[in-house]
Formats: C-alpha cells, sequence, structure tokens
C-alpha cells in the first residue's frame, strides 16, 4: 500500500491509501474513495473526465499518443496536466499528489 493525496474541486486534500497489488490506476482509485472523478470512457484514454494535475515531483511514465491527444482536446489543461486513469498505482508513486482539473462547462 502507498500514500496519494488527491486535492478535491474545493480544495480539500484527501489521503488515499492506494494498493499497488491490483493494477489499478489513480481514476480507479478515485472512485473508489467516492471522489467526483467520472471516468466515462472505462480507462481507455478516450475522454478527459479524469484530467488531473500532477503535484509532485515523482517520475511518471511517458503519456501515450492517446492520452496526448484527449488532453489537446480538453479544457483548462497545464503543463503538468495528466489523465488519471493513464497513471497505474505503483510503489514509487508513494507520496504522489495530484488535484482534480476542473470540470469542463
Amino acid at each position: 500500500m502507498i500514500e496519494i493525496t488527491v486535492i478535491d474541486r474545493e480544495e480539500q486534500e484527501h489521503l488515499l491509501e492506494a494498493p499497488t497489488d491490483m493494477n489499478m490506476n489513480l481514476m480507479e482509485l478515485c472512485k473508489a474513495y467516492e471522489l467526483p472523478v467520472q471516468g466515462t470512457c472505462g480507462g481507455m484514454a478516450l475522454c478527459s473526465t479524469c484530467h488531473i494535475y500532477v503535484l509532485s515531483e515523482h517520475e511518471l511514465p511517458q503519456m501515450s499518443i492517446e492520452e496526448e491527444e484527449m488532453l489537446d482536446q480538453a479544457f483548462f489543461v497545464q503543463d503538468n496536466s495528466r489523465l488519471g486513469c493513464q497513471i497505474k498505482l505503483r510503489d514509487d508513486l508513494e507520496g504522489l499528489k495530484v488535484k482534480l482539473a476542473p470540470e469542463a462547462q
């Protein structure tokens, strides 16, 4: 288990315990804790309803072409934007801190 901090859209911090042995991604973890993440496409990088901002300095896997293309179409994109569904929970993400991006209007 690792701990990940997620800041919701009301600026509330949530410390989440995340299993690293279940092949889960960050979007699934947020949904398990009932945070307001839709994950409409089920984790296929086909929507941006799990858009997050990475606030910590963790080394993350390089973005896939699909993730880049989806973020190109998303609202409120920043340099630290990622799709939560594309971040697999691994031991080296202990202490990861992210913030949920605003929802598209």
